[in-house]
C-alpha cells in the first residue's frame, strides 16, 4: 500500500501543475541564489532560515512585479528540487494581523477575488506598526503581547515615498467670498507602502496600499528658536503614533480622539490618492492634467467597509468644494454617484457616533460640511414627510439629547447611491430595524451582497489533499469558478469518493493533532469528534452555550461512566478586546473548564477541552481543514453574515448554527437537512423581547442546566477561587441580552443528534460531500462580481493578460 502525500509533496504537484504559475524552473532558481546572496551580510557567510525566506519571498515578489507593472500599464511557485523545506520557510511569515475579526480578512479575500477577476482595484488601508495583539494563555487568563510584525521587515512590500501626501488636523476655518479656507492645521505625512495582490493564473496583480504616518521634517521647528530641539524631534512620535498600533476591538465602538485621527488620516491620504490618478489619467480626456470632475463616477467607484471610513463623504466634498471649486450641488451628485457603504453589524454598541465636540477640534471644516449634508437631508425629510417630527430626529446626522454626536452610519447612508448588507437575513433587518426610515424614503439604494470567501486561499492552499480529491473528480476549473462544485452531488453515493473524503479528514486530523499535542500537551484522540468555535470572543456568538454543552455532557459521561459516548475533542479559540471584561471571563471559563475535564481519569480520551491560543490565519489554516463540526451558534439576528461558517462548509465540516448570517443560506444551498439547525429563530427573538426574557424560568425548568450553572457559581471549575465566575453567572442570570439559556434545551437535543450522526461515518461523510457540493455560492468571486455589476457599473472578465517577457 503506498505512503499517502504529505500536504508539502501535494503542494509540490500543484505547483508543478502550474497552480503556482512558474513558467521556468531554472530562471527561478538564479533568480533564488541572486536574492540569497545579496540578502546575507557581509561578515557572515551562514544562511539562515530567515535569510532563505526572504530571498524566496523576494524571488516569488519579483515574479509578480512584472506582471504587477503590466497590469497598471493596461487599465488606467516554487522549485521542488531547491532543496528547501518549503513549509518551515512559510513558517517564517508573520501573520499581518491589521484588523479585526472577520471585517478585515473578508477585505482580503474581495482583493483576491478582483485581482482574480480582472478589476482594476486598490485596497487601502492602514499600515499598523502593531497589529491585532499576539495572545498569550497564562494560568488561564489571556495576556495581550504587542505584534511587532515589522520587526525583520516585510519582503512584500514597496514604500512609494513619490506618492507621500500631506493630511491635515485642528486647526480654523476662514470663510471668504471665494469659498472656504481651512488654516492654522498641524500636518501629518502619509507614505505609502504598496502589496502586489495577483489575481489567478491570469498575470494580473493588483495593488493594496497601506499608509504610514510621518512626521514632516518642520515639525514644531519653531521649538528650535528656544533651544527645544529635542521635544522637538521627540514630538514627532505624536504625529507618527497615528499608525503606530490597531485598536482591538471588534464590534465595539471606542471613541478615542486618535482612532478618529486613524480613521480621516486613511480617508485624506486615499482620496488625495484616487484624485490625483483621476488628473493625471489619459483616458477620455484630451487634457495634460483632467479638471472635469463629472466623469468621476464613470472612473471611480468607492466601497466604503463599514463606517470606518465614512469621513471619505464630508473629504471628497471638502475637495471638490473648497479646492475644486465646484458648485454644492454638482460636487454632491458626484459624490453620491461615487460612494457605496456596506453595512457589517446592527449591534448598537458597534454603531459609530461621534462627539461633536471632538469634531469641532480636530476636524472643523468636515463638521460644518455635516451641518450643512445634514441641513439639505433635514430638508428633505420634511418636504417629504410634513409635520413628522419625529421621523426627522430619527434620521438626522446629528443626535440631540446630551452629548451631541454624529451618527456615521446615517452619513454613509444618505452620501452614498447604495447600501448593502452582507447576508440576506442581515440586509432584510437592516430594512425592517435600524435603516428602516431611510428604506421607506429611497428603497432603491438598499441591496444585499452576501458575503464570500477565496477558495484559492481557503480551499486549494489550506488543503491541498480536498482540492486534489475534487480535481480528480470535477477537473480545476472550480478554482475559478467554484459553483462546479455542485457536480459533487452526482458522486455523493460513489463508495470511492465517499472513502477518499474521509482519508482527507482523517489525514488533516492526524496532522493537527500532532500540532496540539506539541504545543498543548495534550494527548488527542484523532477519531474523535473536532468541534471547533474558533471567532472573536464576544456574549453575541455564545461561546458560554458551548461551555454549557461541555459541562453537560461531561456530567453525563460522569454520571454514566460505562455508557458508550461519541468521543469529542472540543476546541474553541479567539481574541478577546483588552477592555471586554466578560469576554476575557469567558476565556478564563474556557481553560478552567479543560483543567478540570481534561484531568478526570473517568472521561478519559472521550472528552477534551483545548482553548487554542492566539488565534489567527496561520492556525486557521490548519484547523478549518482538520474540523468536523463547527460552531455557528449566534444568538438568531445578530450575526451579520460569519465567513469562518463557509471556510468550514467549504473544507468539509458539518454546522451546528441558528438560523442567522449567513447560516441561512447555507442550509438551502446544502440542503435544511445537512446541517445542524436549531434555537430561536429572529421572529421568536422579536417576540421574547416583547414580552421579556426571563433566564431563571430555563433554570428553574431545566435540571442539567441548573447543575451547570449551579457548579459554575459554587466553584466547581475553580476550587481555590469559588467565586471566581459570579460575574458570568449574573449576567447569565440577570442580563443576559443574547438569550444563551433560551437556546440551550434545543441546542442540547441538536448535538446529540451530532453525536449520533457521527458514529456512522459513511451517512456523515455523505452529508459533508452535501455541504461542500453546495457552497460554490460562497466564494468570494461570486460576491465581487456583483458588487461590480450592480454598485459599481463595471464588467469582470476572466481575460489573460500576457506575461512580461511575452511579446505585447
Amino acid at each position: 500500500m503506498s505512503k499517502p502525500l504529505s500536504d508539502h509533496d501535494r503542494k509540490k504537484q500543484i505547483s508543478v501543475r502550474g497552480l503556482a504559475g512558474v513558467e521556468n524552473v531554472a530562471d527561478l532558481k538564479k533568480n533564488f541564489n541572486r536574492h540569497l546572496h545579496f540578502t546575507l551580510v557581509k561578515d557572515r557567510n551562514v544562511s539562515t532560515k530567515r535569510d532563505y525566506y526572504f530571498a524566496l519571498a523576494h524571488t516569488v515578489r519579483d515574479h509578480l512585479v512584472g506582471r504587477w507593472i503590466r497590469t497598471q500599464q493596461s487599465y488606467y511557485e516554487k522549485d521542488p528540487k531547491l532543496g528547501l523545506d518549503m513549509e518551515e520557510l512559510q513558517e517564517m511569515e508573520e501573520d499581518a494581523g491589521l484588523g479585526n475579526g472577520g471585517l478585515g480578512r473578508l477585505a482580503a479575500c474581495f482583493l483576491d477575488s478582483m485581482a482574480s477577476l480582472g478589476l482594476a482595484a486598490y485596497g487601502y488601508g492602514i499600515r499598523y506598526e502593531f497589529g491585532i495583539f499576539n495572545q498569550k494563555i497564562s494560568n488561564g487568563w489571556q495576556v495581550e503581547e504587542a505584534d511587532d510584525w515589522l520587526r525583520y521587515g516585510n519582503p512584500w512590500e514597496k514604500a512609494r515615498p513619490e506618492y507621500m501626501r500631506p493630511v491635515h488636523f485642528y486647526g480654523r476655518t476662514e470663510h471668504h467670498p471665494d469659498g472656504v479656507k481651512w488654516v492654522d492645521t498641524q500636518v501629518v505625512l502619509a507614505l505609502p507602502y504598496d502589496t502586489p495582490v495577483p489575481g489567478y493564473r491570469n498575470n494580473i496583480v493588483n495593488t493594496m496600499r497601506l499608509w504610514s504616518a510621518k512626521a514632516p521634517c518642520e515639525f514644531n521647528l519653531k521649538d528650535f528658536n528656544v533651544g527645544g530641539y529635542i521635544q522637538a524631534v521627540l514630538d514627532r512620535n505624536l504625529a507618527e503614533n497615528i499608525s503606530r498600533v490597531l485598536y482591538p476591538n471588534d464590534n465595539f465602538f471606542e471613541g478615542k480622539e486618535l482612532r478618529l485621527k486613524q480613521e480621516y488620516f486613511v480617508v485624506a491620504a486615499t482620496l488625495q490618492d484616487i484624485i490625483r490618478r483621476f488628473k493625471a489619467s489619459k483616458f477620455g480626456s484630451r487634457d495634460i492634467v483632467r479638471t472635469d470632475f463629472s466623469s468621476l463616477p464613470d472612473k471611480v467607484a468607492i466601497q466604503l467597509n463599514d463606517t470606518h471610513p465614512a469621513l471619505a463623504i464630508p473629504e471628497l466634498m471638502r475637495v471638490l468644494v473648497d479646492e475644486e471649486k465646484l458648485p454644492w450641488e454638482k460636487a454632491w451628485d458626484i459624490c453620491n454617484k461615487t460612494c457605496a457603504y456596506t453595512n457589517h453589524t446592527v449591534l448598537p454598541e458597534a454603531l459609530e457616533r461621534w462627539p461633536i465636540d471632538l469634531f469641532q477640534t480636530l476636524l472643523p471644516r468636515h463638521l460644518e460640511i455635516i451641518y450643512e449634508i445634514n441641513r439639505r437631508h433635514m430638508e428633505r425629510v420634511s418636504s417629504l414627510y410634513p409635520g413628522d417630527v419625529d421621523r426627522m430626529r430619527r434620521m438626522s446626522l446629528i443626535e440631540e439629547g446630551g452629548q451631541k454626536r454624529v451618527n456615521m452610519a446615517h452619513l454613509c447612508i444618505v452620501g452614498s447611491h447604495a447600501v448593502n448588507g452582507v447576508a440576506r437575513i442581515h440586509s432584510d433587518i437592516l430594512k425592517a430595524t435600524v435603516f428602516k426610515d431611510f428604506y421607506e424614503m429611497d428603497p432603491h439604494k438598499f441591496q444585499n451582497k452576501t458575503n464570500g470567501i477565496t477558495p484559492r486561499r481557503w480551499l486549494v492552499m489550506c488543503n491541498p489533499g480536498l482540492a486534489e480529491v475534487i480535481a480528480e473528480r470535477i477537473g480545476e476549473d472550480f478554482i475559478r469558478d467554484l459553483d462546479q462544485l455542485k457536480k459533487l452531488r452526482n458522486f455523493v453515493n460513489d463508495e470511492a469518493f465517499i472513502r477518499d473524503i474521509a482519508k482527507v479528514k482523517q489525514e488533516n486530523k492526524l496532522k493537527f493533532a500532532v500540532h496540539l499535542e506539541e504545543h498543548y500537551k495534550v494527548k488527542i484522540n484523532p477519531n474523535s469528534m473536532f468541534d471547533v468555535q474558533v471567532k472573536r470572543i464576544h456574549e453575541y456568538k455564545r461561546q458560554l452555550l458551548n461551555c454549557l454543552h461541555i459541562i453537560t455532557f461531561y456530567n453525563r459521561i460522569k454520571k454514566q461512566p460505562n455508557k458508550q459516548w461519541t468521543p469529542r475533542t472540543i476546541m474553541i479559540g479567539g481574541k478577546a478586546a483588552p477592555g471586554y471584561h466578560t469576554a476575557k471571563m469567558i476565556i478564563r471559563l474556557i481553560t478552567a473548564i479543560g483543567e478540570v475535564v481534561n484531568n478526570d481519569p473517568v472521561v478519559g480520551d472521550r472528552l477534551k477541552v483545548i482553548f487554542l491560543e492566539n488565534y489567527r490565519v496561520t492556525l486557521a489554516e490548519k484547523a478549518i481543514p482538520a474540523s468536523d463540526l463547527s460552531e455557528q451558534i449566534s444568538t438568531a439576528g445578530t450575526e451579520a453574515s460569519g465567513t469562518g461558517n463557509m471556510k468550514f462548509m467549504l473544507n468539509g465540516a458539518l454546522t451546528i448554527g441558528t438560523m442567522d448570517g449567513a447560516n441561512v443560506e447555507m442550509a438551502e444551498e446544502a440542503g435544511d437537512g445537512n446541517l445542524f439547525i436549531f434555537g430561536m429563530r429572529v421572529e421568536d427573538v422579536d417576540a421574547m423581547d416583547a414580552k421579556g426574557y426571563n433566564a431563571s424560568e430555563y433554570y428553574n425548568r431545566i435540571p442539567e442546566l441548573k447543575q451547570a450553572i449551579d457548579q459554575i457559581a459554587g466553584g466547581f471549575f475553580s476550587p481555590k477561587q469559588p467565586d471566581l465566575f459570579k460575574d458570568i453567572v449574573n449576567m447569565l442570570m440577570h442580563h443576559d441580552r443574547f438569550k444563551v439559556f433560551a437556546d440551550y434545551e434545543d441546542y442540547i437535543k441538536c448535538q446529540e443528534k451530532v453525536s449520533a450522526l457521527y458514529m456512522k461515518p459513511k451517512e456523515w461523510t455523505k452529508k459533508v460531500i452535501h455541504n461542500i457540493a453546495g457552497s460554490g455560492k460562497f466564494s468570494s468571486d461570486r460576491t465581487i462580481s456583483q458588487y461590480a455589476r450592480e454598485i459599481w457599473g463595471v464588467e469582470p472578465t476572466l481575460e489573460k493578460l500576457a506575461a512580461p517577457d511575452d511579446p505585447k
